[in-house]
């Protein structure tokens, strides 16, 4: 008989609960930090992120073929994760502990270091927790509620490492904030570890080797259109989770006090719409489901620009929200697919490696994220919170509005190229 809880989608959504509070708080809070806190310029920050790229491209596909080689009694990802756990607790810890009074010089040394460390033992973290999806979920019907029901703790998580996160270092600081998130990340981490059991039968085949496993993996059509659509729209999320402070600030004219509403409108939207996308994605399939959502956001950041003071940036905040939902929901049906079809195709389950190197696709849009608010603050002047220019209140409804509506057209009109025909075959059981 199945032990309780035993890879429900309700105990394995508890790791997306676990790591994204944490990975939240850093996306929304580091540029705010680092610039405008700390004074550290734009063009080093962009630089930081740059370099980090560079490794994360060799990082991350192998991280992912390991994962799919490792052969323990435990399983394939869990081993992983758990060494993990104790990593990323000290790197999300100091990467919110920076020295104050420091040069630049000194100041972009920390940030670097602390920014590849923290992000290697995050690509662990998300490239084993990601390969577990299609293994422990099989069909689109158990995927797509899965999807939901992940999604729904991921906004859960969005809310609290947004609209909490300021209340709490404004009470005991960056470094005091990071410990208690570093805290709760690894309760609810292990939680979810505990209930986790890996099919055995996958753990008896043995691994392509690793040319022929990378060779499989690039010269995927459907897998590479997919990421790439993906990585755009990506970048609209990291843009709109670090500009909202910058928003609010300059665009908004709010206190600081006052953000933590605003975040909170933003994502409290999105739990109720879940719901929404989950039949979005049952009445269309993945692939116009996903296209869909992706037309939908690319409309939803349009009013934004048009916003004035707090009750106009609620307002504009929860139609985002409707936007933002069916992202979050609607790939996870369709990559189950590819894995699936990949499978059908080589004998092996290899979740690991298109986990890592779709995440490394969707991941640069961090660097597209960076060079975004570079570029932005270059056209208008903004330098950091020390110089913010003439026209930062421009600079920052570009950069939550405008850019993100091109940025999510791309992703639509490059979601096009990828037809029905190429679309994996739909496993409904």
């Amino acid at each position: 008989m199945k032990k309780l809880g035993i890879n429900s989608p309700y105990t394995y959504a508890l790791g997306m609960l676990a790591m994204m509070i944490p990975v939240q708080a850093f996306s929304s809070f580091y540029s705010y930090y680092y610039i405008d806190k700390l004074g550290l310029g734009v063009g080093l920050a962009t630089l930081a992120r740059t370099i980090y790229m560079v490794w994360d491209a060799v990082n991350d596909p192998i991280l992912g073929y390991l994962s799919d080689g490792t052969r323990t009694r435990w399983g394939r990802r869990k081993p992983w994760i758990m060494a993990a756990i104790p990593l990323f607790m000290a790197s999300f810890v100091f990467i919110f502990s920076a020295p104050q009074g420091t040069g630049d010089r000194q100041l972009f040394t920390w940030f670097l270091i602390a920014l590849i460390v923290y992000e290697s033992v995050a690509a662990i973290l998300w490239v084993n927790y990601g390969a577990l999806f299609p293994e422990l979920f099989r069909g689109d019907r158990l995927r797509a509620k899965a999807s939901a029901i992940q999604q729904g703790y991921q906004i859960v998580a969005i809310l609290i490492g947004t609209a909490l996160t300021p209340v709490i270092f404004a009470w005991i600081g960056f470094s005091g904030m990071a410990w208690i998130y570093a805290s709760v990340f690894a309760v609810l981490m292990l939680l979810c570890m505990m209930t986790v059991q890996e099919d055995e039968e996958a753990r008896k085949e043995p691994p392509l080797k690793m040319l022929a496993a990378f060779r499989e993996t690039f010269k995927n059509k459907t897998f590479w259109i997919f990421n790439i659509a993906n990585s755009f729209a990506q970048t609209v999320n990291g843009l709109l989770s670090s500009a909202i402070p910058f928003y609010a600030k300059y665009s908004l004219h709010i206190p600081e006090s006052q953000v933590s509403v605003l975040l909170a409108a933003v994502f409290l939207s999105v739990i109720p719409l879940v719901a929404f996308w989950y039949w979005v994605v049952r009445k269309l399939g993945g692939l116009r489901g996903w296209r869909f959502a992706l037309l939908v956001y690319a409309l939803s950041v349009i009013p934004l620009w048009f916003a004035k003071g707090l009750g106009g940036g609620i307002a504009a905040g929860i139609v985002v929200g409707l936007g933002m939902s069916g992202f979050l929901v609607t790939p996870a049906v369709l990559n189950g697919q590819i894995v699936d079809r990949d499978y059908e195709k080589t004998g092996r389950r290899r979740e690991g490696i298109y986990n890592a190197v779709g995440g490394f696709i969707t991941r640069s849009s961090g660097l597209l994220s960076a060079l975004a608010f570079w570029c932005v603050g270059l056209l208008f002047g903004y330098v950091s919170g020390n110089d913010p220019g003439p026209n930062a209140d421009q600079a920052f409804r570009t950069l939550i509005s405008v850019i993100p509506f091109l940025l999510l057209t791309i992703s639509y009109l490059v979601s096009l190229l990828l037809k029905a025909s190429d679309n994996p075959t739909r496993h409904t059981e």
